[in-house]
């Protein structure tokens, strides 16, 4: 799917090019320029459609077009072209960076969890995935709330557009920032998903899968609690345990 944006004055930028599982489509490319700083609030965006052709008699169901309501930083773009691929430019000199476009969460914020309830995220989340069932191939992201209760549950083929979905739909609600939620990963954690995660202001990541070093040092650096291998009853917790009441 292309995603394509227009702003004031301008000609339509095609910002990026990923490989998805269709569905959802408008919250994937709102919650992708949404975490790639290319807007920063949800007035930004004034409408989110499917390219037409002829007159409007013809959609294109794999280009979605984006009318904000102020021009976009280019430069931002740009870099959003060379990160979509998937691991993108890790590093601590991008760290840094990242630093100047999304704040530390408040350590006083975020969903206190217990281990019954941190144990059972993976069924709650298993619970949500319709196509997993038919196809037995798909990563899911959850946002869940303190009860362990899954608010929004999203599934595609890359786990990056999983979590740019549900933050989508989060901005598209006029939700966020989401500092009262935490994020379930059905695969590993990245650095990309912490980065999501720290713009859209969710307090808490929990994975099934293994956190790679630099999403711990990420996780840490921005007040995020952070746990993995949370599956079998079991789990380990990387950074900022004070949210979780074991």
């Amino acid at each position: 799917m292309e995603i394509r944006v227009v702003s004031p004055g301008r000609e339509p930028s095609s910002i990026s090019v990923t490989m998805r599982t269709p569905g959802h489509d408008f919250e994937l490319a709102v919650g992708f320029l949404f975490t790639e700083g290319i807007i920063s609030h949800p007035d930004d965006v004034q409408s989110v459609k499917y390219c037409e052709l002829v007159d409007g008699e013809e959609q294109l169901y794999n280009i979605v077009t984006v009318s904000l309501a102020k021009i976009f930083d280019m430069a931002l773009a740009r870099r959003a072209m060379v990160t979509s691929a998937s691991c993108g430019i890790c590093g601590i000199e991008f760290l840094d960076q990242l630093l100047t476009c999304a704040s530390p969460v408040n350590l006083d914020s975020g969903p206190i969890l217990t281990s019954q309830v941190l144990v059972g995220l993976p069924d709650a989340l298993r619970k949500a995935q319709p196509t997993f069932d038919r196809t037995g191939g798909l990563h899911a992201v959850g946002l869940f709330d303190s009860s362990g209760q899954m608010n929004v549950v999203r599934e595609d083929i890359g786990r990056h557009n999983a979590v740019d979905k549900v933050i989508g739909r989060c901005v598209l609600d006029h939700t966020v920032p989401l500092p009262q939620f935490g994020m379930l990963v059905s695969g590993r954690v990245s650095f990309e998903i912490i980065q999501k995660a720290a713009i859209a202001g969710v307090t808490f990541v929990a994975a099934v899968g293994a956190p790679s070093s630099l999403a711990v040092e990420t996780a840490e650096r921005f007040g995020i609690t952070l746990v993995g291998f949370v599956r079998d009853g079991n789990a380990n917790v990387y950074s900022h345990n004070h949210r979780l009441a074991m």
